[in-house]
């Protein structure tokens, strides 16, 4: 089965172009679902019925796994069973008989602007990695770009005269997005003088933020640096490289940006994705009515 599951990885790679992040997000559903199979007595690909797959999810849910992660397991082994019988090493997809979980629709987690500028002005910039966290934490709320498109950005990447950054995105789209004034000093002050100390043995590296090794700052790198922060800061509710990008997204519409733009910085290909800021900035604007409105309450 083992064999399969790379076969079908290879597929997606070199005849879908699908990214790392994908195919890693596939290769770890699916082992854990051959893990389930295999505590099952299955150890064929043939052998898997409907009472296995919904059994899979069945079992995620009792984990606590929330419904949004249910449905892309299925998404996964629905890819996984179309590809098998592809290669003709399955008849019949049973995924297709078993229903995908109803997903909650939930305001996306936003912080406010006072709870951002703390959170921005955590770093120690007198330090090499404190003026590269703080570039970091400036440039993904400057643009709402995703943690992998960040990680991912070169130096060359990076246009400061004319004020912009080139991201690639997911499907490897590119898109140029602005970035403001305070990101662009922070990303010129560490560019300038202290990218070249973090780098220690690899001067050669072509990626914009380094880690403490010298080489590509990585997702997981960044996520604990933010949660650094984010303790050091007192805040609140759980804080991760998104709530970022949904606080850039939100804090743009609440004053008056674009839909039409914000979807575009961002990335999204269908505007659907970004029309969810707009129903968190109007909570938001229930919120200060009813509390700062003098009849509201009457």
């Amino acid at each position: 089965m083992n064999t399969d599951l790379q076969a079908f990885i290879r597929f997606l790679a070199v005849e879908r172009g699908r990214s790392k992040n994908t195919l890693e997000s596939y290769n770890r559903d699916i082992q854990q679902f051959m893990i389930y199979l295999e505590q099952h007595g299955i150890t064929a690909w043939k052998d898997v019925g409907k009472t296995h797959v919904a059994g899979y999810l069945s079992s995620l849910k009792q984990l606590g796994r929330a419904s949004a992660t249910v449905s892309r397991c299925l998404v996964s082994i629905r890819a996984m069973m179309q590809f098998l019988i592809r290669e003709r090493k399955m008849e019949t997809d049973p995924t297709l008989l078993v229903d995908p979980p109803k997903l909650e629709k939930k305001s996306p987690k936003v912080l406010s602007v006072s709870e951002t500028g703390k959170l921005l002005e955590a770093p120690q910039t007198d330090s090499s990695p404190g003026a590269r966290d703080k570039a970091m934490l400036e440039l993904i709320y400057a643009t709402g770009i995703r943690v992998s498109e960040l990680v991912a950005l070169n130096v060359q990447d990076v246009h400061l005269d004319l004020g912009y950054i080139r991201c690639t995105g997911k499907a490897d789209k590119e898109r140029l997005i602005p970035i403001s004034k305070i990101s662009a000093r922070c990303l010129a002050i560490y560019m300038n003088e202290h990218r070249t100390k973090l780098l220690k043995k690899s001067p050669e590296e072509e990626a914009l933020f380094v880690g403490h090794l010298g080489t590509r700052m990585t997702r997981q790198g960044f996520w604990k640096i933010l949660k650094r922060y984010a303790e050091e800061t007192s805040l609140e509710q759980d804080i991760t490289p998104h709530t970022l990008r949904h606080s850039f997204a939100a804090h743009l519409l609440e004053n008056g940006a674009d839909l039409r733009s914000v979807q575009e910085m961002l990335g999204h290909a269908d505007i659907s994705a970004t029309l969810v800021y707009v129903q968190s900035t109007k909570h938001k604007m229930k919120e200060v009515y009813n509390s700062s409105h003098p009849r509201a309450h009457m």
